[in-house]
């Protein structure tokens, strides 16, 4: 009879899933969600639009309406069109596939985000991981000197990085655009709403450059859509390997209505950005915590013990993230996603009891 191991690939084989632990009962400060929910009113309003789609019906799979309305509330410029994916992830795949040349490789910084190598990997690609500096910095020689040795097929940099929540140097990015001539160079701004700072201005002046956001930071991790913006030439190659019905009818109306709403989302990132510098600061305080500069909704903390630490706000019903184990340079930190002050206020007492 035939099994698994007959049939799948001996990476896959190899492979574990993504983790995603029960959070229920715990204060969630692990994945850098919004903690905020809609408003009553919004919400009762959003039901009701949501109520009048057509379930019966695939969704468009380029729907002109909800793209125009992004690109002119997310202000992308006008020589610049977009592609919309099921989340960021989704788009990650696709690039990859699109990209898959016999021999082709992705490259990135690391510590980053684990996806853009699991989705190499999984259209056998190679991946090669640059290290960052000890301060987080990126090794601008170090990846001028990748891009040289192996021309990538792409790029990626994270704008800020996750997990170590920094914006890299402008200077040292366009240096990377540049020396990057026969390479894709992505720019990940899924946190940009905390970061009030972006490339997407500049995205239709290069050549070789795309921005890639999310709008689960924002608030909206359920309706998983993500959307890619660049020059059309671009576009155009990478809608190839798009699933037809990719982005469903729900969230295709849900961004439709929530995107005439920004100002209510915009003012929640100023909230948790507000909380970022209050937790930052108590933190900071505590013995044996180091708090590194973060532009994105969480912080990157290193701690005399990150496993006990972890443990010890596990007990206290807190879920944070435990980072020490995904690369030397991440040894003993965690990761706090910042929550509301409720939360946040729960989350500190139980790491005064950690680092008591």
């Amino acid at each position: 009879m035939t099994t698994p191991q007959d049939i799948i690939r001996r990476d896959v084989l190899a492979m574990t899933s993504y983790p995603v632990p029960d959070a229920s009962g715990y204060v969630k400060l692990d994945a850098m969600e919004n903690p905020f929910p809609l408003p009553a009113p919004l919400a009762a309003q959003l039901a009701e639009h949501l109520a009048g789609v057509a379930l019966n019906r695939y969704p468009a799979p380029r729907p002109g309406e909800l793209l125009d309305k992004l690109k002119r509330v997310m202000h992308v410029p006008a020589n610049c069109d977009v592609l919309l994916g099921n989340g960021s992830d989704e788009i990650i795949s696709m690039i990859a596939v699109a990209c898959a040349q016999p021999g082709a490789k992705i490259l990135a910084p690391v510590p980053g985000f684990v996806m853009y190598q699991v989705y190499a990997q999984l259209a056998n690609l190679e991946f090669v991981g640059v290290p960052l500096n000890a301060d987080f910095t990126l090794d601008t020689g170090a990846m001028l000197d990748a891009i040289d040795k192996h021309q990538p097929a792409v790029v990626y940099l994270a704008y800020p990085n996750n997990p170590t929540g920094n914006l890299f140097d402008e200077n040292d990015i366009e240096r990377i655009i540049a020396a990057a001539t026969r390479s894709l160079v992505v720019i990940d701004e899924a946190y940009q709403p905390f970061a009030e700072r972006s490339w997407m201005p500049r995205a239709g002046d290069f050549d070789n450059v795309v921005v890639m956001r999310t709008v689960s930071k924002l608030g909206l991790a359920g309706i998983r859509l993500g959307y890619l913006a660049g020059r059309p030439a671009w576009l155009t190659e990478l809608d190839k390997v798009r699933p037809p019905y990719n982005v469903n009818v729900l969230t295709q109306a849900t961004a439709d209505f929530l995107l005439d709403h920004i100002d209510m989302l915009d003012a929640q990132a100023a909230q948790l950005r507000a909380q970022r510098a209050r937790l930052a600061q108590e933190v900071a305080a505590l013995p044996g915590a180091e708090v590194f500069p973060s532009a994105g909704n969480f912080l990157l903390v290193r701690v005399p013990d990150a496993s006990a630490t972890f443990e010890t706000l596990l007990g206290a019903r807190v879920l944070i993230k435990n980072v020490s184990k995904m690369h030397p340079l991440l040894a003993n930190c965690v990761r706090l996603t910042v929550g509301s002050a409720e939360e946040n206020t729960q989350l500190l007492a139980a790491l005064k009891l950690a680092l008591h």
